[in-house]
């Protein structure tokens, strides 16, 4: 079972979206607690990043919202680096 953390950017939306955006902020729960049992499979049509080295993924959280997160097999890790938008067009 891998150990998720958020960058402080990411943390900040998701506490802007517990607020704001209940919904958008549970389908984001379920698709964390995918990502600590299997982070290359599941909801959201996980896919890898071009350019991302093999370890940067991309999920669907809404047709817009995206998760961006990193991979670390050796020490079981994923690290929520993005949410919010699609890439780069908030």
């Amino acid at each position: 079972m891998y150990e998720v953390k958020v960058t402080p950017s990411a943390a900040k939306i998701l506490k802007k979206w517990k607020k704001s955006n209940p919904a958008l902020y549970k389908k984001y729960g379920k698709i964390v607690h995918e990502l600590a049992d299997h982070p290359r499979t599941g909801l959201g049509h996980p896919e890898p990043l071009i350019g991302g080295k093999d370890i940067t993924y991309s999920r669907h959280i809404t047709a817009h919202d995206r998760i961006i997160y990193d991979i670390y097999d050796d020490v079981l890790v994923v690290l929520v680096i993005e949410i919010e938008g699609h890439y780069n067009d908030k």
